[in-house]
């Protein structure tokens, strides 16, 4: 890994790692598909999401398409996955110009979060 990707994400970790979750009312669990698009590659988007996620005990996945968007799959608390997809939309290193959300049907058998390369 090259010095400059080392730095950025470390700091996408520190970033994420310091963003403060409000006090969420237990909610509905549900699945959403959202794709972000506009600047969000190669800014530690999906990292963040991942680091975000992780903390709020979401399970799903992250992945970059070949057309330059980010496409996750979120499931857990819709109140949790709703204020992730707030803090990715106002995230001044990346741009998001337009987000599509979907919901999907639950998947029982998901425990963690991952990053698809």
């Amino acid at each position: 890994m090259n010095v400059f990707k080392k730095l950025r994400n470390d700091y996408v970790i520190w970033h994420a790692n310091r963003v403060k979750f409000p006090n969420f009312r237990p909610s509905i669990i549900v699945r959403k598909k959202v794709v972000f698009s506009g600047k969000v590659q190669k800014v530690g988007f999906r990292l963040e999401i991942y680091s975000i996620a992780q903390r709020m005990k979401l399970t799903g996945w992250v992945k970059n398409l070949k057309d330059g968007s980010v496409e996750a799959e979120l499931q857990g608390e819709e109140v949790k996955i709703d204020f992730l997809v707030n803090c990715m939309r106002s995230l001044k290193r990346a741009s998001v110009k337009n987000m599509t959300i979907i919901d999907l049907p639950i998947r029982e058998a998901e425990e963690s979060f991952t990053i698809v390369k």
